[in-house]
């Protein structure tokens, strides 16, 4: 009896070791194993044997299964890990090929290409691109553009701050500051970058876009600033447009003007069919930035003798990106623009 359970222990090893997939293992296991099979049977025939007998064959038949279970074990988990590598080798995508079907190809977001579009008109204008930081020292944000200590942009209501000293800025106007602290006159710059308010409703988000522009040179007037803010408001809103200025404040320019451009969906705030233009309001003129003549008092904030407010003068002004979008494409809801809808971003590029 010890001999045949020692030669069926030999043939399961044998068929075990030999089988090259998992389900020619379940054979084995099944032949060697199974309720069928001769080891189990000898193991619940241990009661019939004599009693000097049972121990013997009971040890050596559970010794035998309990090894063949083991090695099956053991097989089963080479074999598990073979035929993985083997399916993900068979499975593998080059990811370098071109999709199937061919997908279209991408476009630029209606803010990037708005923005895309304004830094070029103002390149062919001879101005240079700037960028700088979003976290920004409230020196550079609020003290050196000349606001009051008590005016309510500083307010924790109106601004991110991220410490004592520091605020996500609210305009991109720091980098008039910057700016100059790092290029001596004449300076011509624009300056796109994302900023940030408290604010969130259909024509604000916490989060949107500027272009600063300013120029500092000799004898620059209000007369320039309205030119090149004509030459731009020309090249985006079309070739019959014209701009007013309008009496304004702001803390860093003097004087200051609120800027607007000739309405270009109607005639003298009419549609063809006599009906009052809902985008200008009937008054037939669009606002689209606040400008106006560098306030000397920000000059001497730069320590540099070269900005001499005696000698020197210059305009700045601060348009907003998505506002010039929504009046280009009449988009109804500043929103929009970050919803992420397809049906929506498709309309543009």
């Amino acid at each position: 009896m010890i001999e045949r359970i020692e030669q069926l222990r030999a043939e399961g090893e044998r068929d075990v070791a030999g089988a090259a997939t998992t389900a020619a293992l379940e054979e084995a296991r099944v032949r060697h194993l199974g309720r069928r099979a001769e080891l189990p049977n000898l193991l619940r025939g241990v009661a019939d044997l004599p009693p000097d007998q049972r121990g013997q064959v009971g040890r050596a038949a559970n010794q035998a299964r309990q090894a063949l279970e083991a090695q099956i074990a053991a097989r089963a988990q080479e074999l598990e890990g073979a035929e993985l590598d083997a399916r993900l080798a068979a499975d593998r995508v080059d990811v370098t090929l071109p999709g199937d079907p061919p997908q279209p190809a991408g476009r630029l977001h209606l803010l990037t290409a708005t923005r895309r579009e304004i830094e070029d008109v103002f390149l062919g204008l001879g101005f240079t691109v700037l960028e700088g930081p979003e976290v920004e020292l409230v020196h550079y944000n609020f003290d050196a553009l000349n606001h009051a200590p008590n005016h309510p942009a500083r307010d924790r209501t109106d601004t991110f701050y991220v410490g004592e000293d520091l605020v996500l800025r609210t305009h991109t106007s720091p980098m008039q500051i910057r700016a100059m602290e790092s290029h001596p006159p004449p300076l011509y710059v624009v300056i796109p970058g994302r900023v940030y308010r408290r604010d969130s409703d259909a024509t604000h988000t916490p989060q949107f876009h500027q272009v600063e522009g300013l120029a500092v040179d000799e004898d620059i007037t209000l007369a320039d600033l309205k030119g090149t803010l004509l030459a731009f408001a020309r090249a985006i809103f079309g070739h019959e447009r014209e701009v007013r200025l309008r009496p304004h404040f702001f803390p860093f320019t003097e004087p200051s003007v609120e800027v607007d451009v000739s309405c270009f969906n109607c005639t003298e705030g009419h549609l063809r069919d006599g009906s009052r233009c809902a985008l200008c309001k009937g008054t037939s003129w669009l606002e689209i930035l606040g400008a106006g003549e560098v306030d000397p008092n920000v000059y001497a904030y730069v320590d540099d003798e070269r900005y001499d407010p005696e000698r020197i003068a210059g305009f700045a002004f601060g348009l907003g990106i998505e506002r010039i979008a929504m009046l280009r494409h009449a988009v109804p809801d500043l929103r929009l623009l970050y919803d992420n809808d397809l049906r929506f971003l498709e309309q543009f590029g």
